[in-house]
């Protein structure tokens, strides 16, 4: 466990070394969200509104906040495709190393820009007006909860990188995205799509971490009568730990297919 420790915390600092020779990597992390904060609250937010009232732009932040969390996926996936096509992957095998090293060197490296570029969204949404009024202690939790649907979400992206390996995916991936995220309670109430869009977009696992974040933030939401919209804090962790449970194991394998 020790050595096991050791190799992840190796390869974790040198992702983030990377990271630091490629900081327009990181502003482009940081900045694409940014500008979605910015278009949605100003251009796209007037003619929105939440149901049973309320001020759309502290119901919006959350749900960008979550988006942000979702485009993490593409961004694991890319890099673990680019050490693949680079035989950066390949060498690893072939280090005296433990082989799950990669992998957590990988995610821990992830959450560490994840949570970096979450702060700096969070400083962006304060400049615009959003104002979290749920306490110190319901921040943390909100903010634990989204950072929860990150490392579930990275496992999937660390997978479908060792999967396909191909530039082709990745871009089928990041455009995939927004469908998926638009499908959701993230910026509209699903009460006002048909109704078995409405269902499905409940149902989103990315739908409860909003409608969660919103409810420990103390912003106003879009309410909903299923028993998952009644239960978002619950469902907010529940999701992130079923996709960890089947992507995570998943990517071990496949890398010690991979190995073989």
């Amino acid at each position: 466990m020790r050595w096991a420790l050791t190799d992840a915390a190796t390869l974790t600092g040198r992702y983030l070394a990377h990271l630091r020779h490629q900081p327009a990597e990181l502003a482009g992390a940081i900045g694409f969200p940014i500008l979605l904060v910015l278009m949605f609250a100003f251009l796209l937010g007037g003619m929105m509104a939440v149901p049973g009232g309320g001020d759309y732009r502290q119901a919006l932040l959350p749900g960008l906040f979550t988006m942000t969390m979702l485009f993490g996926l593409s961004a694991t996936m890319v890099a673990v495709v680019t050490d693949a096509q680079r035989g950066i992957t390949d060498r690893f095998r072939s280090m005296p190393m433990a082989p799950s090293a990669v992998l957590v060197g990988r995610a821990a490296a992830d959450m560490v820009t994840s949570a970096i570029t979450l702060g700096a969204l969070l400083l962006v949404g304060l400049a615009v007006g959003w104002r979290p009024s749920g306490g110190p202690a319901a921040f943390v939790a909100a903010v634990g909860l989204l950072l929860l649907l990150r490392f579930a979400l990275l496992w999937v992206g660390i997978y479908l990188g060792l999967l396909v390996r191909s530039p082709g995916a990745v871009t089928a991936v990041q455009t995939l995205e927004f469908p998926f995220g638009f499908l959701s309670g993230l910026f509209v109430a699903p009460a006002t799509m048909p109704l078995v869009v409405g269902a499905v977009a409940e149902w989103n696992p990315l739908s409860s971490t909003a409608a969660a974040t919103r409810a420990l933030f103390g912003n106003p939401g879009w309410g909903g009568d299923s028993w998952v919209a009644q239960h978002p804090v619950l469902m907010a962790v529940v999701w992130p730990l079923v996709i960890v449970a089947v992507f995570a194991p998943l990517s071990v394998h496949r890398y010690r297919e991979m190995s073989r």
